[in-house]
């Protein structure tokens, strides 16, 4: 079934004061285009407030916008809370939330709807600690399947066996055999500092800064794209969506229609065994940063660039105002 119908069916099962919670109008520009990857309060109606019925339900909708590859990801994503907590000593609290709470809670991960899905025009999110997946529909179309945020923390979990869990492990791994397939003379070019920054230099903006790509970056990418160093198939962003999500992702910029996702990605940081990498192009600002410190991190950030992000947002307004804009 269509996210819609699953929307719909789990919208039906809340009370009216869960409804009330989880439904906001549309498109609800500032509140639609909010989100975070950090652990805190953010609008919409958290899995630890539904009984399991309704939980199973959010989950559902939460697959429906998602790979099985994507949600199985997403599905261990929430429950290293309980590992993270485990390493913190299980004494953190969450912030900005008045019940009596976990810090690190598998079930403080929030749902909100934008709309009536059953209109053709409408959105949903869902967000939590390293976790942010967004949807815009505008006439039964996707609009927009980002931003979009994978995190690990931890990035490497001890199993039995002796084994270890990496959530993240086909990024990180992709974006270290990437930098190895350069040699030094475009190494030289791809790599723009030798530490990264210390967190995702655009946080949690709605909108990609204009001063955003380093001084440099078209030249440089001019340069890895004409020496086809970097492969198409050196990065691979869109296999966590469900196909027409990952179509969308995979359309070229209007101004470029060479360029579409996993094609010349820029590496902009790097430490080529285990530190931190970032990886942008002229369609995506993409940001893979890897901290190997104790309980260490893993996370994958995508945002669709400023052009796209205007597109969508004019598609949204237009839509309101009854024009059909593709």
């Amino acid at each position: 079934m269509a996210s819609w119908v699953w929307c719909s069916i789990w919208l039906a099962s809340l009370s009216p004061d869960q409804r009330r919670k989880a439904q906001f109008g549309f498109p609800a520009e500032e509140q639609r285009t909010l989100w975070y990857y950090t652990p805190n309060e953010q609008g919409g109606l958290p899995l630890v407030e539904m009984d399991p019925v309704r939980g199973r339900l959010a989950h559902r909708l939460l697959a429906a916008g998602l790979s099985l590859p994507g949600y199985a990801t997403t599905a261990t994503i929430m429950g290293l809370e309980n590992t993270l907590d485990a390493l913190e000593g299980w004494r953190r609290s969450y912030s900005g939330r008045r019940e009596p709470n976990r810090g690190r809670d598998p079930l403080l991960y929030f749902v909100s709807v934008f709309g009536d899905p059953a209109t053709g025009s409408w959105a949903w999110r869902v967000g939590g600690h390293h976790l942010s997946l967004s949807y815009t529909v505008v006439d039964g179309q996707l609009a927009s399947p980002t931003p979009v945020f994978f995190g690990a923390n931890p990035a490497e979990a001890p199993l039995v066996g002796p084994s270890v869990l990496r959530t993240l492990a086909g990024e990180e791994d992709l974006g270290r055999e990437l930098l190895h397939t350069l040699d030094a003379d475009q190494r030289a070019v791809a790599v723009l500092s030798a530490e990264a920054p210390p967190d995702i230099v655009q946080t949690n903006r709605p909108h990609v800064e204009p001063d955003a790509p380093p001084p440099g970056m078209p030249e440089r990418l001019a340069v890895l794209r004409s020496s086809r160093a970097l492969p198409p198939s050196s990065l691979k962003v869109s296999g966590d969506h469900t196909p027409v999500a990952a179509e969308h992702l995979a359309q070229p910029s209007g101004d470029d229609p060479s360029l579409v996702v996993g094609e010349h990605p820029h590496v902009d940081a790097h430490h080529l065994r285990v530190g931190e990498a970032h990886h942008r192009n002229r369609r995506l600002a993409i940001q893979h940063r890897l901290d190997h410190l104790r309980p260490g991190q893993a996370r994958l950030w995508i945002e669709v660039d400023e052009r796209r992000r205007i597109g969508a947002s004019d598609v949204v307004r237009k839509a309101m105002l009854g024009a059909h804009a593709r």
